[in-house]
């Protein structure tokens, strides 16, 4: 079985990478057929200087050039929306309806476009002159970045079209993509069409790259590299301290979405005045995505007493009714039983919970004070 190429300075290649994984189906958890590599860090330094020469010629292009490639991306995603759909529910198990087919591809192309308005129109550049002090500034591009995608949001988050790539971009700023263990084939999908409309909108070659999978020394090695401009990181608060902290010793700009418990403090009369409504609310915002969205409440303080323990109630009941959702992959599932043990260990009394494999919620009494 072939390992599917990487697509560096204008060209899919094959990887020279000795290692390959293969994304699995959460719903089955099957392997899926294709094979992805892990690029080696020469690939990679490839990838970075052919970006920081894409740099060099588009660094005095005017807006206009980088709107008419993000519109023609645009267009060519909504004519491959089917065949990104099917793949991205096979590598991530959300569902086609209304998740990928009617909510995130639209979101991901309508970003593209809104990147694109603004590229043209051109006012993030904010031109300000003091003539009293005699001081000129404009913002501007910063160089190759290289965008990091999450697991759960396969397209409006994805590293080579979600926001940080659209916004990346449209400052006129060359991206490395690295693409997401989960959906590799998805990611690929997109990079095929990324690679065609830069082609046809004559962008240079390494102004889009890919590749698909680094070990950890080298991604941090990607980040701090003396020609890279910035990173953009959506993921795992652990892997983006990591990154985060080589790229500030090597003084290189870093922009983090990291998970987060989202504490939600609720007030006793907010508990009073609409105590099932907010158990609906809390609810559904737990469950939402299988409880896979970074906004997904973790802790819940409220004051003890008869009327919050009601509503805990009802949230314990909405858990354990819940349809049981599927997880992204192996390692959410593993994160996800060890949180639980974590707070079984420290004494937690479960209110409710359903998991069987997908995890609808769980409630906790030592969440209350």
């Amino acid at each position: 079985m072939s390992v599917h190429p990487v697509l560096i300075d204008g060209a899919w290649r094959p990887s020279t990478g000795s290692k390959s994984f293969q994304a699995v189906n959460p719903a089955t958890k099957g392997l899926l057929p294709d094979l992805f590599p892990v690029s080696p860090w020469e690939e990679i330094e490839q990838a970075i200087h052919a970006a920081h020469r894409a740099f060099q010629q588009t660094a005095t292009w005017p807006g206009e050039r980088f709107a008419a490639f993000l519109e023609r991306y645009a267009d060519r995603i909504d004519a491959k929306a089917g065949e990104l759909v099917a793949l991205a529910n096979a590598e991530t198990a959300l569902p086609v309806e209304p998740r990928l087919a009617k909510a995130e591809l639209p979101r991901t192309t309508n970003q593209l476009r809104q990147a694109a308005a603004a590229a043209r129109e051109g006012s993030w550049l904010r031109p300000i002159i003091d003539s009293k002090a005699n001081i000129r500034s404009i913002f501007g591009a910063l160089g190759p970045v290289v965008v990091f995608g999450p697991n759960n949001f396969p397209f409006a988050f994805n590293g080579i079209s979600g926001g940080d790539f659209a916004a990346a971009v449209a400052a006129g700023n060359p991206v490395i993509a690295k693409g997401h263990s989960s959906h590799p084939g998805t990611t690929r999908l997109f990079a095929i069409e990324a690679h065609e409309a830069a082609r046809e909108t004559n962008m240079p070659a390494g102004f889009v790259q890919l590749i698909y999978r680094t070990d950890h020394a080298d991604g941090e090695k990607l980040v701090s590299h003396p020609l890279m401009g910035a990173t953009g990181y959506t993921g795992a608060r652990a892997t983006g301290m990591v990154l985060k902290a080589a790229a500030d010793r090597a003084g290189k700009p870093i922009y983090l979405e990291l998970s987060s418990i989202n504490p939600v403090v609720v007030l006793p009369g907010a508990i009073t005045e609409r105590g099932p409504a907010f158990a609906d609310e809390f609810t559904g915002s737990c469950l939402m995505g299988a409880g896979q969205f970074c906004t997904n409440p973790g802790l819940v303080l409220a004051l003890a007493g008869p009327e919050t323990d009601a509503v805990l109630e009802t949230i314990g009941q909405k858990f354990a009714t819940a349809p049981v959702g599927t997880l992204l992959g192996e390692g959410v599932l593993k994160h996800l039983e060890a949180g639980i043990a974590k707070l079984r260990s420290a004494g937690a009394e479960v209110v409710a919970g359903g998991a069987a494999g997908g995890g609808a919620g769980f409630c906790y009494r030592n969440t209350l004070l």
